[in-house]
């Protein structure tokens, strides 16, 4: 079944149907994804994460099914992933109003963008720039 090609509408949900396309980070698979086997020390927490791959997949089914946000949400998701928690942390603190001035929102979207090529992200931080110019949220020097 794992050279079959991925058909959106009939492989979904991916868990029940093609659980041969659901991998952790070190490639275990997806039927050794269990509360037992965390327990046990068998998979750490870490190998529950989401692998990019995935969430692309995910993405496909929700274009298929007409729903190009959740599918760009799905990407933005996807980029995320190669991001360490501690940096999407201060993402996401950064981007809180009041919290930066335009110029370092700008370097995050600048650094996000070449250090994990996350474009989406990126464009997303320049997007709430243009918000945030209009409404007066940044940080005052």
């Amino acid at each position: 079944m794992k050279n079959k090609k991925f058909d959106p509408k009939k492989d979904y949900p991916l868990s029940s149907k093609r659980p041969d396309l659901v991998r952790t980070l070190s490639d275990k698979g997806f039927e050794e994804i269990s509360l037992e086997n965390v327990v046990s020390g068998k998979i750490d927490a870490q190998e529950i994460r989401i692998r990019p791959e995935t969430l692309e997949l995910q993405a496909k089914v929700a274009e298929t099914y007409g729903r190009p946000q959740l599918a760009h949400n799905f990407r933005k998701a996807a980029e995320l992933t190669q991001i360490p928690d501690e940096e999407v942390l201060k993402i996401y603190n950064s981007l809180r109003p009041g919290r930066s001035t335009k110029e370092e929102l700008l370097a995050i979207a600048k650094e996000i963008e070449k250090k994990y090529h996350a474009e989406l992200n990126a464009a997303f931080i320049r997007e709430a720039i243009k918000v945030y110019e209009k409404r007066g949220l940044f940080r005052e020097e």
